[in-house]
């Protein structure tokens, strides 16, 4: 079993918005509070939808992590990278071209959705690369050995899929020459009483299919300081009658998060300009929500709304207590309170999330070398991890030559 580890990338977009900041940041900075975690750039992602114009990529990724480490994601407890920056991301995407069935990533579900939506926009992303993207991702993944990788419900399908991957490549080369005589040594490293009780709980899992069985037996293993990783990688693997699990099996982690939806009701996106930025002034907040559209059947201040047809009432949902929404509820549909009085709250809470985020990344406009230089280390710690996978995967491919 390996060591809990999370991973998520953003492809680099510029400044970040608020759905950024409660779709992912907010629950980023919370995960690198229970877990080692790893945060990326994914500027080779960016290339496979925007290879035509890629001058904006290098000035949108500095400006992304400016915004990453303002909301509050601490470079002391998250190593945060740029993908590019780590070229194993590409070797290990290599290998496993090799083996992956093209009709495993012509089946992902948003593959002929993405191609038809950039063909409108006038854009041909019918490539080697948009196709090769999933497995791209599921590199992105095992290259860290990550098993924890934070998704919403649309993208549950593409950790699927590096499960998938991850099994056939350690169905593939984990049964490396005398696998079976390699893990019965490991298995006496362990002391007689652990190793009688490895063997037992391997037992009760292969004739009964007992999964605490199998918890018991991986939570053994790991207590057994004596072995080396690639002891326990065998013994892992041995315990379902299989190989050398090389390569882990991901799981996603699915948090709820509020849907924050842009200033005219649609999907917030910095190119529909409905966005609010995090590092928006407060005037630009106030400006920009007093503008914003409201129920269209209100036309006079003594005509009653319905909260459900107005953009406010989303942000309300996100920002606002019952009392105030109860307040804003009542007051709409009787016409009790006018928009302006129902904006007012949803100015106040989101002027004071974004005040500190915004005093934050005053410190790294006015010195982009502490953002450069939290970046360049999080890539060297980054390769490193990358470094032990790839060790592992070109053994078990046969390509050490040592």
């Amino acid at each position: 079993m390996f060591q809990d580890r999370v991973l998520s990338g953003m492809r680099p977009t510029g400044a970040m918005h608020l759905g950024h900041y409660h779709g992912a940041l907010k629950n980023w900075v919370r995960l690198q509070n229970e877990y080692p975690c790893l945060f990326f750039a994914a500027d080779w992602h960016a290339l496979t939808t925007h290879y035509e114009d890629p001058s904006v990529i290098e000035t949108t990724v500095w400006e992304m992590f400016i915004d990453w480490l303002a909301a509050g994601v601490d470079p002391g407890k998250a190593t945060l990278f740029i993908q590019s920056r780590v070229p194993q991301h590409a070797e290990l995407t290599m290998l496993l071209s090799f083996f992956t069935p093209l009709a495993w990533l012509e089946r992902v579900p948003t593959y002929k959705d993405l191609v038809e939506q950039h063909a409108e926009r006038g854009r041909d992303i019918l490539t080697y690369g948009f196709l090769g993207y999933p497995l791209m991702q599921a590199a992105d993944i095992m290259i860290y050995r990550a098993n924890k990788v934070p998704v919403g419900e649309d993208q549950v399908s593409h950790i699927e899929l590096t499960r998938e991957i991850a099994r056939r490549f350690n169905h593939l080369f984990g049964r490396e020459k005398g696998f079976e005589e390699k893990a019965e040594a490991a298995i006496k490293k362990m002391g007689p009483k652990k190793a009688k009780l490895y063997r037992s709980l391997r037992q009760k899992f292969q004739e009964q299919g007992d999964e605490a069985a199998m918890g018991e037996a991986r939570a053994l293993v790991e207590d057994v300081v004596n072995l080396s990783l690639g002891d326990k990688e065998r013994l892992y693997g041995f315990i379902e009658g299989g190989g050398r699990m090389i390569l882990t099996e991901a799981d996603a982690l699915l948090t709820e998060t509020p849907k924050l939806l842009g200033l005219d009701g649609g999907k917030m996106s910095k190119s529909s300009d409905n966005a609010i930025m995090l590092r928006e002034k407060p005037e630009v907040v106030t400006q920009k929500i007093r503008r914003m559209q409201t129920d269209p059947a209100r036309v006079r201040r003594q005509d009653p709304g319905n909260p459900e047809k107005c953009p406010v009432w989303n942000l309300h949902q996100v920002y606002s207590p019952k009392e105030t929404r109860d307040w804003v509820w009542n007051g709409c549909t009787t016409a009790g309170i006018g928009c302006l009085d129902c904006k007012q709250p949803v100015i106040e809470a989101i002027n004071a999330e974004i005040a500190p985020i915004r005093e934050r990344a005053g410190q790294y406009e006015e010195d982009p070398t502490l953002v450069r230089n939290v970046i360049q280390d999080g890539c060297e710690k980054a390769s490193d991890l990358a470094d032990e996978t790839m060790r592992d995967v070109r053994e078990a491919m046969g390509l050490n030559y040592t």
